[in-house]
């Protein structure tokens, strides 16, 4: 333990020391390195005094840090559990009953249904008859876009009461892939066409025409009507080369740009008001023809049957490739 050493105590010791050394200044030098090293006990007592002033006394170990208290754990209840607290005890039972002619019909679900029975009978009933598979892929949506498109082109001009030069149709909207051939029932039509897109029928000059076909042919949509020439071009898409009219007898006829020309398709490609077809919202005259385009194919089945034709499945000339093929096949629109 260090003892108080007044301030002025400090500075008396230290100021007699420095008297003491410039008095013996000139004196013999043992003397003076006497004094020297009485000079460092001193310095170092000095120091001694002060850190004793300045630190506080008792100086020691701080204490050492506790560790926390655990948390104490919580007092488990004596009490009994009430009967809502617990689970009741779930059994079930399964048993199979056979569903046959022995159980009797619901009179009301039989109400029910009355009114659909009738159309769901209709759907079964026949229409025609196909020879060859419908199938969809391809440029203009193989065989099964051209049966679309020369169906409500040839209903139309009846419906219109005048020559239609072109029919067009999305082959997305052609919701089967594929009919097989023989009968044709009317199930078969609303399958491949179960929305309620309005056949319409619009005038384009032949500059628009010619732009139809253009995206026509790259959509590899389904058209009726006109005979391209096409190639597929770097990005591996359908480029139209060329493109003619053809009539109701195969006669071929060249696009007068600044003619008039009419147009059936359906509201749907009309309504986009976006994309490709917005070509359409430049189109003049919009006639409704009052019929869905899945009706326009039913009035078409029937009218070859009662022709005494059957429906066929053909590729013709209507998409002509020309050059190579693409470098890349794929997966037909839906």
């Amino acid at each position: 333990m260090f003892a108080y050493v007044p301030r002025g105590a400090t500075y008396y010791a230290s100021s007699s020391l420095r008297s003491m050394l410039y008095s013996e200044i000139d004196g013999d030098k043992t003397e003076m390195h006497v004094i020297f090293a009485s000079h460092r006990i001193l310095r170092a007592l000095l120091l001694l005094m002060t850190f004793a002033v300045i630190a506080p006394t008792g100086v020691g170990q701080s204490k050492a840090i506790e560790p926390c208290s655990a948390t104490p754990t919580p007092a488990t209840s004596t009490a009994k559990t009430s009967a809502h607290d617990s689970p009741s005890k779930i059994t079930s039972r399964a048993s199979e009953t056979l569903i046959d002619k022995s159980i009797p019909d619901d009179p009301a679900l039989d109400k029910m249904l009355v009114p659909y029975s009738e159309k769901v009978r209709a759907l079964t009933v026949v229409i025609g008859s196909l020879e060859g598979e419908l199938k969809k892929g391809g440029v203009g949506a193989g065989s099964l876009g051209n049966f679309v498109a020369d169906g409500i082109r040839a209903r139309a001009s009846v419906k219109l009461g005048r020559p239609v030069a072109l029919a067009v149709t999305n082959s997305g909207g052609l919701r089967k892939n594929s009919i097989t051939p023989g009968e044709l029932r009317a199930s078969d039509i609303f399958e491949l066409l179960p929305f309620e897109n309005a056949l319409i029928e619009v005038e384009l000059t032949g500059a628009q025409v010619f732009k139809l076909l253009q995206i026509v042919t790259s959509a590899r949509d389904a058209q009726s009507g006109a005979r391209i020439q096409y190639r597929w071009n770097a990005e591996n898409k359908p480029e139209l080369i060329s493109a003619v009219l053809v009539d109701a007898n195969g006669h071929e006829q060249a696009i007068d740009l600044h003619a008039t020309y009419r147009v059936v398709t359906i509201d749907y490609l009309l309504k986009l008001n976006s994309g490709n077809y917005a070509i359409f919202n430049e189109s003049k005259n919009v006639i409704q023809t009052g019929q869905t385009i899945r009706d326009t194919l039913m009035e078409y089945v029937k009218a070859e049957t009662a022709a005494g034709r059957p429906v066929q499945a053909r590729l013709d000339d209507r998409f002509v490739q020309i050059g190579p093929g693409p470098t890349k096949i794929e997966v037909p629109p839906r």
